[in-house]
């Protein structure tokens, strides 16, 4: 492997795995935070993905114009969903939890064939990001994926400090270890875990919308990337965002690179990672922070 080609991979590895993370945060803060086991949090990435294919006609194109109106989508759907159905799973035991939010991605799937098809689409890198960059003479790299990288790094610094420096993120860790204390304060924990909820579904499909014109959006894509969501959250510490983080780019390098040098062995590089941390941590990388 030359110069080049490493650090074609490297850039690989590091969009992989912020891409994932932006995905498992969503994650994270639902599952971490609020106790809930949520299956349909793959079926978010999915319709982000299909916001990104079917709001483009509606804003004359614009890339950055459906972003901005799938956020606001994305956040008025998790409001009403935690409203609708989670807001009944806290107290509830995890079959259940695991069971209805199963049932929800049945329904999306379903509703996604009603409207959109199942069809395979794709969509266009915004013109303004559609160049490459040079690595060597002979190789370059697609400025879209550093954009995509740079757009999870700047969430991941802005969610960092939210949870960690500013009196949101206080009441959100303190809701999340003693939620009948928090209301004896006076706080609304049901408007506080709502919108918690809702940044958890606005993050993944922000995830999606920034992926469609990496990758195709087809049917069943949310389910794929799910599983790998809770490695990263098991992984990294469960509820910590910062621990999502090293977690995804860990699994960003390994499964990047392992299909590259261990092609027959890469399915299961993931999975023997995960084991051996938590060999060594149990409890992940990081507590809840």
């Amino acid at each position: 492997m030359d110069l080049a080609t490493f650090l074609v991979q490297c850039l690989n590895a590091l969009q992989y795995g912020l891409l994932l993370f932006l995905v498992a945060s969503g994650l994270t803060l639902i599952f971490g935070i609020m106790g809930v086991i949520n299956l349909a949090h793959g079926s978010f990435y999915m319709i982000g993905a299909y916001f990104a294919y079917a709001l483009a006609p509606l804003v004359g194109g614009s890339f950055f114009a459906t972003l901005a109106l799938g956020l606001v989508l994305s956040v008025a759907l998790g409001y009403v969903l935690e409203w609708a159905f989670f807001s009944f799973l806290y107290e509830r035991d995890h079959l259940q939890q695991v069971l209805m939010t199963y049932g929800l991605i049945l329904v999306f799937e379903e509703l996604r064939s009603l409207l959109v098809d199942d069809q395979v689409h794709g969509v266009e890198v915004p013109a303004l990001l559609a160049g490459s960059i040079p690595l060597g003479e002979l190789m370059s790299y697609p400025v879209y994926r550093l954009f995509v990288s740079g757009v999870c790094l700047l969430l991941a610094a802005g969610m960092y400090f939210v949870f960690t420096r500013t009196r949101l993120g206080m009441r959100i860790r303190a809701g999340s270890t003693n939620r009948e204390m928090v209301q004896s304060l006076g706080i609304d924990i049901t408007v506080l875990y709502r919108l918690v909820f809702a940044a958890g579904v606005a993050i993944a499909v922000l995830a999606g919308m920034v992926a469609a014109p990496v990758s195709s959006v087809y049917p069943g894509m949310g389910n794929q990337v799910l599983i790998v969501c809770f490695v990263v959250v098991v992984i990294g510490g469960i509820g910590s965002i910062r621990g999502a983080l090293l977690a995804a780019l860990l699994i960003g390098i390994v499964d990047t690179f392992g299909k590259v040098l261990l092609p027959q062995a890469a399915g299961v590089l993931v999975y023997v990672l995960m084991a051996l941390i938590l060999l060594w941590k149990p409890d992940g990388l990081f507590k809840a922070a």
